[in-house]
């Protein structure tokens, strides 16, 4: 006997799939209203925040969307946005369910027409606040473990940190001038709004780390570079920027120069370990800036575990080795979210009054004005 279902009842949903194994990849295939099939553990605030935005109804996960090892914040996002998550489903998830397909889910059971693909596990608010709670009392030992991963790649990669990195020359110069460098951090898109009137007047220099060149031209603000594995960016961008600087591996691979030839693009490649945006704020720093602005990058243990990465090896030599040249605007938006009562708006209001009275006062025509207007007040109320 077919189910009947009930409008209150979302423990039963079907809708078209968007398959991609990567989150950020797939949102960009989203219409409102489908199913993401991803492989993504521990889903990290920026990739949930994407998918809110895509207005997904439903997240399939091949993986554990959050094992616990630390407080990463996405799924408690996508449940209080309204959004199921029905994680380690398994492989059988990829193997079966292709691109556009219409599936359904009931309760932790996935399933194509009549057929069960898999039977993973529908996630709770109270589960994900038990393994956050679980998370922070085990802080102390990931810390650790962060510290100690940190410092070991700290001695392996210190020499090519100070003096062996080879820059390319880019066409727009940034000798002496205040250079903004835009990585995908979360908040990233309001700290840029937040620093909007410093644009206009600076004209800094900008550099976007991949996806962030599109929050820029979201916001009718263009980069002039574009530095990165070219994996989370979009064709427009890329075609609309200056110059292109593809970060290859360390040992000499770079997927993304591949896209950009395809597209008949030129790009530079810089071989490097790290992260995209150190590489962009080390190359403003060859380059001569006189000031480096950076917003929406990775600084504490939270953000690396959500880029997947143990430790910040590469951003301690980096921040090093620019100095005090480098000025962090990493949620400087939370200074502009304090909200004004009624008090200082009365004040203001109050205050705005006080020289036209004076004037009402000490000018003949202005005092004659005013008597006129309490006399019309007199005469309509009571």
């Amino acid at each position: 006997m077919k189910r009947k279902r009930r409008l209150s009842d979302d423990r039963w949903l079907k809708g078209v799939a968007r398959v991609d194994r990567r989150t950020k990849q797939v949102v960009k295939r989203m219409m409102p209203g489908e199913i993401a099939v991803i492989d993504h553990q521990d889903i990290d605030l920026l990739a949930a925040e994407s998918l809110i935005l895509a207005r997904a109804k439903l997240i399939v996960n091949q993986a554990d969307s959050m094992t616990g090892g630390f407080a990463n914040q996405g799924p408690m996002a996508l449940l209080k946005a309204g959004i199921p998550i029905v994680d380690c489903c398994g492989p059988n998830v990829f193997e079966n369910i292709q691109e556009g397909q219409q599936i359904w889910v009931d309760g932790d059971k996935v399933g194509i027409g009549t057929q069960v693909i898999c039977q993973g596990r529908r996630l709770d608010i109270a589960t994900i606040s038990q393994k956050m709670q679980y998370a922070e009392q085990h802080l102390q030992e990931a810390l650790n473990d962060f510290i100690e991963n940190t410092f070991r790649y700290v001695e392996t990669e210190k020499g090519m940190f100070f003096g062996q990195l080879e820059f390319p020359t880019l066409a727009v110069s940034m000798e002496g001038k205040h250079v903004l460098v835009i990585a995908r951090g979360k908040n990233y898109r309001e700290d840029v709004l937040a620093i909007l009137s410093y644009i206009r007047e600076q004209r800094p220099v900008i550099i976007a780390v991949d996806g962030g060149a599109d929050a820029l031209l979201e916001i009718g603000l263009r980069p002039h570079a574009i530095i990165g594995d070219m994996d989370s960016v979009s064709d427009q961008a890329l075609e609309l920027v200056q110059e292109r600087v593809v970060h290859a591996y360390a040992d000499g691979r770079s997927p993304g120069l591949e896209r950009l030839q395809r597209m008949g693009l030129s790009a530079h490649v810089c071989n490097a370990p790290g992260t995209s945006e150190d590489i962009a704020m080390l190359l403003a720093d060859h380059a001569g800036a006189s000031l480096i602005v950076a917003v929406g990058t990775h600084t504490n243990m939270l953000d690396f575990y959500e880029k997947g990465r143990k430790g910040m090896a590469s951003t301690l030599l980096t921040r090093l080795r620019i100095g005090g040249k480098l000025i962090d605007a990493k949620g400087v938006s939370q200074l502009y979210r304090t909200r004004l009562g009624i008090k200082p708006v009365l004040f203001v209001c109050a205050a705005s009054m006080l020289p036209l009275g004076i004037l009402s006062w000490v000018n003949p025509v202005a005092r004659q004005v005013f008597h006129m207007f309490l006399l019309q007040v007199r005469l309509i109320l009571p």
